[in-house]
């Protein structure tokens, strides 16, 4: 083999292991979340201050509402922009007010100063940052911040969509969310990283008419009072999400609505009790009676996902019917009970205690079991969930059956009183007594006395911290995918101009200066090569 075909070859087998390695080494980002959702209902705050006004329960914002939009942007036909500032500084005025056509903004930088009044902003959003009415929009990368009340972030609205990625959003007033969809509009957010510091302030947040929101990745915390990290008066799903409430509910679900965590990490911090609250919770589900949202069944739903209540009950149920199912999760909860579900300061008294039906599958479950004589539990334990606590320890409630599939367990920590169980294990050998009686309808019923498992056979919850960490470190990677193609790619093309510089150099040399015996280099190497002596490039 010639010198000459050597560095050639080098140089080839250089250049394309770089450009085979670029791809997978900047890869492209992930694709957004995808799905449909649909619900009625709009947020305010957790709990309600008195003087908000009502309307029919879930009804849409009229068409013929007298809330006037105006915006120092105003878009309605296809347009793209990059790097763009776009600032509003006066009351009730959008940054950005869009209703129609197919937008979108690469590494904007949008400021929203300026306040408004209650129902024109959370229920129109005259005062967001961004307000989008109709068509899309498409948001990458930038800044959203505002500061005044009743300031909204980013807000869908009827037709409006908008998909919104890699951005940081940031909302310092009250009643000013980061996400907002209101009749009927549609939000779909990937990596966004999403703070609110004002009161009554969800960095997710839907208000009157609800509509579609999808979250996937990122990272979302509120600190303000009565702000949970959702407020959901439409329905919700969260993924591969981080989110964190530092003085407020985590999840608040209002009405018919609900609220899916899939391999999310949840923690909240219940500091302060809000309007009609008389306890600290983590997930809050519960009706008004505003007119905010439609009466009925509000759900909750949660899976391989860790939820970690600091303060108070991890849930709380009142004036309304809930559907809980929990699979695969790590709870935890440092100081209060595991479920509460009695009267509170919403509905008639009498009438406004909770009826629950939760399902676990292979869910492990702490804690204490609260239910009051107006409310009630029915509780299916599937797969090898493990309970352990004290189930309805004062023989308070209305009603509480509990079903057990065989592999299932309860550990009593005190008395218990249920008014049916329907047990797979006929002989009651996985609910153990610790100590404790199991009253059945006033009977005491015989169970295992021996000492009880520590928890579930089968655990394997407790995969989303790291998960979320790992996604974010894959985002960051993410970020500089094309910038990392480019600069592979050009370095490839320098080695193959370097190699064939080198090559014709080579060339042009040998060919003018013969070796000493007079016989040309290419000879000699042809020599060479016919009698094997020169390894190649892969040492054979």
């Amino acid at each position: 083999m010639s010198k000459k075909s050597v560095i050639l070859g080098l140089s080839l087998t250089a250049a394309l292991t770089t450009a085979a390695l670029a791809p997978s080494v900047f890869a492209e980002p992930p694709s957004g979340a995808a799905g449909t959702l649909t619900a009625p209902g709009g947020e305010t705050p957790p709990e309600k201050p008195a003087g908000k006004s009502g309307g029919a329960p879930g009804q849409a914002p009229s068409e013929s509402s007298s809330a006037e939009h105006t915006g120092v942007m105003t878009i309605a036909e296809d347009m793209s922009t990059d790097n763009q500032t776009y600032e509003s500084v006066n009351n009730s005025e959008n940054a950005i007010l869009m209703t129609g056509g197919t937008v979108t903004l690469t590494n904007p930088t949008i400021k929203k100063t300026g306040a408004a009044d209650g129902d024109s902003a959370d229920f129109y959003g005259t005062n967001a940052a961004i307000f989008v009415s109709g068509g899309t929009m498409n948001i990458t990368g930038g800044t959203v911040t505002t500061d005044g009340a009743h300031a909204n972030g980013v807000f869908a609205y009827d037709e409006g969509t908008i998909n919104i990625s890699n951005t940081n959003i940031k909302t310092s007033s009250n009643n000013s969310g980061a996400l907002m969809v209101t009749g009927g509009g549609t939000l779909t957010a990937t990596y966004v990283t999403a703070t609110t510091d004002g009161n009554s302030s969800a960095p997710i947040r839907s208000d009157r008419g609800g509509g579609t929101m999808n979250i996937e990745n990122g990272t979302y915390t509120s600190n303000g009072v009565g702000s949970p990290v959702i407020y959901s008066t439409a329905n919700v799903i969260v993924k591969d999400a981080t989110l964190e409430s530092t003085a407020s509910e985590g999840v608040v679900i209002e009405g018919k609505n609900s609220v899916k965590l899939s391999n999310t990490k949840l923690t909240a911090n219940n500091t302060a009790l809000n309007s009609q609250s008389e306890t600290y919770k983590t997930i809050f589900i519960y009706q008004s009676m505003s007119g905010d949202a439609d009466e009925g069944v509000g759900s909750f739903t949660a899976e391989n996902s860790d939820i970690t209540t600091k303060n108070g009950d991890t849930f709380f149920i009142t004036n309304t019917t809930a559907d809980i199912n929990l699979t695969n999760n790590n709870i935890v909860n440092e100081s209060g009970d595991f479920i509460r579900i009695q009267a509170g300061g919403w509905g008639n008294s009498g009438s406004n205690g909770g009826q629950v039906t939760m399902t676990t599958t292979d869910q492990e479950i702490r804690g204490g079991i609260v239910v009051d004589n107006i409310s009630s539990l029915s509780l299916a334990m599937y797969g090898d969930s493990y309970y352990r606590g004290i189930i309805n320890g004062a023989n308070t409630a209305e009603m509480l059956s509990i079903h057990l599939d065989k592999d299932a367990v309860i550990v009593l920590d005190g008395d218990s009183y249920i008014s049916g169980l329907d047990n797979e294990d006929t002989e009651n050998k996985n609910i153990y007594a610790n100590g404790h009686k199991l009253y059945l309808a006033g009977e005491e019923v015989k169970i295992n006395s021996e000492t009880p498992p520590e928890g579930r056979k089968n655990k394997t919850a407790g995969a989303t911290a790291e998960t979320a960490t790992e996604k974010e470190e894959v985002k960051e990677v993410d970020d500089y995918s094309t910038l990392g193609f480019i600069i592979a790619a050009a370095a490839s093309f320098l080695v193959l101009v370097i190699g064939g510089l080198l090559i014709a150099s080579c060339t042009k040399k040998c060919r003018k200066e013969p070796n000493p015996s007079g016989n040309d280099l290419d000879a000699d190497l042809s020599g060479m090569e016919n009698s094997g002596q020169e390894e190649g490039p892969d040492g054979q």
